[in-house]
């Protein structure tokens, strides 16, 4: 069956238009109510949000379907993704649901759901859900008396402070350490800056004003310039910058030079390697992840297993394959022996520990490898139209730029799950040549649509 609501990550779209609109929320939370009530004992929901107007919207609807499935709704508020996710654990839940449209600004919403033990649904459940959807669910409605109810949980980012804390090395702090922190006016707009200032750091916040319009609004870690020039302007040691639901971020080092996800997680896996504390002989990333990771790993006896874009897909691999630490270059990196799903924060406090244990800049101990050059260019698609990457044209140059790059490149070219969007990704040793390729790939592209 085709997937009509659900991408790369969940559901997401334009806030009240379809499929972002109260009537699609109120059938997700009907199926996903039918789909996870199982058994005799009382069913219950977590339901956590980020800071953008929508989720006033999106909250009763997905709480109004749940609630007539019988099940009982637990109200989370503003919420990083990665708390919902350990927060279902935590309550033993039977189901978790952030709205939440990540990096995205406030026009947009979206609507992630959480397996019973935290991880991301998987394709299939995701296609029976949309199968539920699309059908009749009168027939599955709970009877008068069997209603589900809501309640808010007061303690809920209490819970999640904690947490995040105990996964700091023991018996060490942050003292000493000036942090800039940018939260993107998003969902860890209070927990951020508490959680490093708790751990001893002189905290230097930003982006936590939230007023409903300004999430992801030139800040956060997809508009790093402004974490680069805080860490300047302050003179610290290190700058974080989150995205709107906190579950990925991006470092600054303190010369105010970017470190993105790539190097972290080098960074971290060498480390782990030399503490013996790496499992699986390696990580896990994307087909995204720069070339230069790869070769990186492999020159200290480490292998890079690549998976598909998407988080979910990096800890499915995770799992089956025994390692304990993957992620993708944007920020998102998963730690399986304390989380199920990427977090910013986990992620950020584990660099940290490396700059405390090692007593070095984070420019010394973070930056790991020397990227290669790697160009990311969008091309605009119209669903209604023949497939671009079916053109002939297209499938040619295509085919003559992996030939070009050979051995020392690569090319990659695929369909964003979340937008109408084709991405187009090639790098190698040769920057001009990467930008050749690049340029020839979208003009075709662009001449075929």
């Amino acid at each position: 069956m085709a997937r009509n609501f659900f991408g790369t990550d969940g559901i997401r779209g334009r806030a009240n238009k379809e499929p972002m609109d109260a009537a699609t929320a109120l059938k997700v939370g009907m199926a996903a109510g039918a789909y996870f009530t199982r058994g005799n004992h009382r069913h219950r929901v977590v339901i956590g949000k980020d800071t953008r107007l929508s989720g006033y919207l999106i909250e009763p609807a997905l709480t109004s379907g749940f609630v007539s499935m019988g099940m009982d709704v637990i109200l989370v508020g503003p919420m990083p993704t990665p708390a919902v996710s350990m927060l279902t654990r935590s309550l033993r839940a039977d189901l978790g649901v952030m709205i939440s449209a990540s990096h995205n600004l406030y026009q947009d919403n979206g609507i992630k759901l959480f397996a019973p033990d935290g991880l991301k649904l998987s394709d299939d459940v995701e296609h029976k859900l949309e199968e539920l959807m699309q059908s009749d669910m009168s027939n599955k409605l709970a009877k008068s008396a069997k209603l589900g109810r809501a309640k808010r949980l007061d303690d809920a980012a209490g819970r999640y402070v904690e947490y995040v804390k105990n996964t700091f090395p023991k018996r060490k702090r942050l003292d000493g350490l000036k942090i800039v922190i940018d939260c993107a006016n998003g969902a860890a707009y209070k927990l951020a800056p508490a959680i490093l200032w708790e751990l001893g750091a002189e905290v230097m916040e930003i982006s936590v004003e939230p007023d409903g319009f300004n999430i992801n609004e030139n800040c956060g870690s997809t508009y790093p310039d402004l974490i680069c020039k805080e860490v300047k302007r302050h003179g610290a040691d290190i700058g974080i910058a989150l995205d709107g639901d906190a579950d990925r971020m991006i470092i600054c080092d303190e010369k105010g030079k970017i470190i993105d996800g790539d190097q972290v997680i080098g960074a971290i896996a060498l480390y782990w390697h030399e503490n013996n504390l790496l499992k699986g002989g390696g990580v896990v990333s994307t087909v995204m992840s720069n070339l230069g990771l790869e070769l990186f790993l492999e020159s200290n006896g480490l292998v890079m297993k690549r998976t598909k874009v998407g988080d979910r897909y990096v800890t499915q691999e995770m799992i089956s394959g025994g390692y304990n630490l993957g992620g993708e270059q944007s920020g998102h990196i998963i730690f399986n022996d304390y989380t199920a799903t990427g977090d910013g924060l986990v992620a950020a406090l584990q660099a940290l520990a490396i700059m405390v244990k090692k007593s070095k800049p984070a420019s010394k101990v973070l930056r790991s490898f020397t990227a290669f050059p790697q160009i990311l260019r969008n091309v605009k698609y119209d669903k209604s139209k023949p497939d671009l990457l079916e053109n002939a044209k297209v499938k040619m140059i295509i085919k003559e730029s992996e030939k070009v790059l050979g051995k020392n490149g690569r090319v990659l070219i695929r369909k964003s799950g979340t937008e109408p969007l084709i991405r187009i990704m090639a790098e190698c040793d040769d920057e001009k040549l990467t930008k050749k390729v690049t340029d020839s790939i979208v003009n075709a592209l662009r001449d075929a649509g």
